[in-house]
């Protein structure tokens, strides 16, 4: 009876390989991951995290080598730190991106810190599936940047990667265990990033059926001032496509395009069509859109003109808040801040009016 459990027990062991392996909770080294954007780029990080578990001053040059070393173990000589605990840490990004200005494509990369006291080595490898770092190889380097290392007073129990400083087009994303901390900046040129998605979903199902993504597309061009010959194409499309609508939005773009490309004449015809089809509401936001482009008495005849027709209108009296405020004349837009509140009882309207007042105040931008 013996022998036949251990027969049973032996052509259990060797199947047991044509099964998966059941899910059990990770060992002492938290997994983890972090992402966000730059723009419509995403930026995704998955890591193991291990403690420093009272090894304070036993991490850096010991636990953690130095450069790239002979591990002992697996095929590599010359591997660098994995960057975290356990499988490799790996790196991912959906565009095209700069790492400390230097270009990376867009791709999934294991990542990897050579060490040093005052200086480390980031390594972005094409292989991101490996076990540690005991079989990295160089030739599947992408990616190396140098990057300061610093020294910080608080210790980071747990290995961590944040992001930090973001900025419009930028973030910096920062590696920090025990005393230890190597942040490196991402960037990506979001302008030519966006232009590219549009133009790869300009002939799809998405823009085709609605005027409003191509107008959206075009009104991007004329807001940042780019690409103006390209969205004229799709500004018109927007209008005069078997889905296009002639609206005061699809004109004052397709209008707004055309003076930037110094047709005046033609966009003067243009929104003489456009004004009579505007909202107040809309006349109010293609006024902000004119300040954003520095047109500030331009501006403010679009809101002094809505606001004559429409006194009684929330909107027109936020309209004069932003023309009197970029003409800096900051009490007079306080005053419109009072009277827009007397024009509505809407509570998001009051409390969004009295935000605006606040930031009046403390010296911020508005409508911005």
């Amino acid at each position: 009876m013996k022998n036949f459990s251990i027969t049973i027990c032996l052509i259990f062991y060797s199947i047991s390989g044509l099964y998966s392996q059941i899910t059990l909770p990770p060992d002492g080294n938290k997994k983890a991951s972090v992402s966000e954007y730059i723009g419509i780029t995403e930026i995704k990080i998955n890591y193991s995290r291990p403690a420093v578990n009272g090894r304070e001053g036993k991490i850096w040059g010991q636990l953690v080598h130095y450069g790239f070393d002979d591990l002992g173990y697996g095929t590599s000589k010359s591997a660098p730190w994995r960057a975290g605990a356990n499988e490799n840490t790996t790196i991912e990004f959906s565009t095209d991106v700069f790492i400390e200005d230097k270009l990376l494509a867009k791709g999934k990369y294991g990542f990897f810190i050579a060490m040093g006291t005052e200086n480390a080595t980031l390594v972005f490898s094409r292989f991101s599936k490996a076990w540690g770092s005991f079989y990295y190889k160089e030739q599947d380097d992408a990616l190396r940047v140098e990057v300061d290392v610093q020294n910080v007073e608080e210790s980071v129990e747990r290995l961590k990667y944040e992001f930090v400083d973001q900025t419009e087009n930028s973030a910096v994303i920062s590696m920090q265990w025990e005393k230890i901390k190597i942040p490196f900046k991402i960037s990506a040129d979001i302008n030519k990033i966006q232009i590219e998605s549009f133009r790869r979903e300009v002939d799809s199902g998405i823009f085709y059926r609605y005027w409003q993504n191509l107008h959206m597309a075009a009104n991007y061009c004329l807001m940042n001032n780019m690409n103006l010959e390209e969205a004229l194409s799709w500004s018109d499309r927007s209008i005069n496509s078997y889905f296009g609508e002639t609206n005061f939005k699809t004109l004052s773009t397709y209008a707004g395009i055309l003076e930037k490309l110094n047709r005046k004449r033609e966009a003067d015809s243009v929104m003489k069509k456009g004004f009579p089809l505007a909202t107040s509401e809309q006349l109010v936001n293609y006024g902000i859109d004119l300040n954003l482009q520095n047109k500030h008495d331009d501006a403010f005849k679009i809101f002094e003109s809505n606001f004559n027709q429409n006194p009684d209108d929330v909107y027109a009296h936020l309209g004069m808040v932003s023309g009197y405020f970029y003409l800096n004349k900051k009490k007079k837009a306080l005053q419109f801040c009072e009277s827009a509140k007397s024009t509505t009882t809407d509570k998001g309207f009051l409390s969004y009016i009295d935000g605006v007042i606040n930031d009046i105040n403390e010296g911020k931008d508005i409508f911005r």
